[in-house]
């Protein structure tokens, strides 16, 4: 089987939600790839990730019932991605789940052998895309800087660094996605 859990995080401001959506539009039709919907603890909006909205509660039943395969908290949302999101492994498909650096560990314990992405820009890109979005002071924003540098990035992580164009990462991603040597057939 040619399945393949891709794992792919990144700090804020680094572009990741920008680079996976070129990444969708780009891949050659066919491939075997699923994205992985989260479940996730705040509204859709028009211009944002496509989810299952939930409330808190109902995300903690659901957790408890055992039906995520991933869960984690992060900035004051809890995120999840079912089981049901990860079946297209067993048709040997790769799965894509938009996963946190925090959860990392606890994601490699339970899915061994999971391809880890980590998509990032240099301090000054951050800085610059953060202060732009202005959902942060500058005190949280230095923060978060901080925590995307301390980030230990796995040895055989594939780093994109997003600091350029979108087309540029994307091409990078793409490229090294293929590079693999399990990448599927159309």
């Amino acid at each position: 089987m040619n399945q393949r859990l891709i794992y792919v995080m990144g700090p804020s401001g680094a572009g990741k939600d920008s680079v996976l959506g070129w990444l969708r539009e780009h891949l050659p039709a066919g491939l075997p790839v699923h994205w992985a919907q989260r479940t996730i603890t705040r509204p859709v909006t028009a211009k944002g990730e496509v989810h299952e909205e939930i409330d808190n509660a109902n995300f903690v039943d659901l957790q408890n019932q055992g039906q995520f395969a991933l869960t984690w908290q992060a900035n004051g949302l809890h995120y999840g991605v079912r089981h049901t999101e990860l079946k297209a492994l067993q048709q040997g498909h790769w799965v894509l789940v938009n996963g946190s650096r925090g959860h990392l560990h606890h994601a490699q314990q339970s899915h061994p052998g999971l391809q880890v992405v980590h998509i990032t820009a240099d301090s000054a890109t951050l800085m610059q895309r953060l202060t732009a979005r202005q959902r942060e002071t500058p005190d949280q924003i230095r923060q978060r800087i901080e925590r995307a540098n301390a980030f230990a990035v796995p040895h055989a992580a594939i780093q994109i660094f997003n600091n350029g164009t979108l087309d540029e990462a994307g091409h990078k991603l793409l490229l090294a996605l293929k590079k693999l040597e399990d990448w599927p057939a159309k």
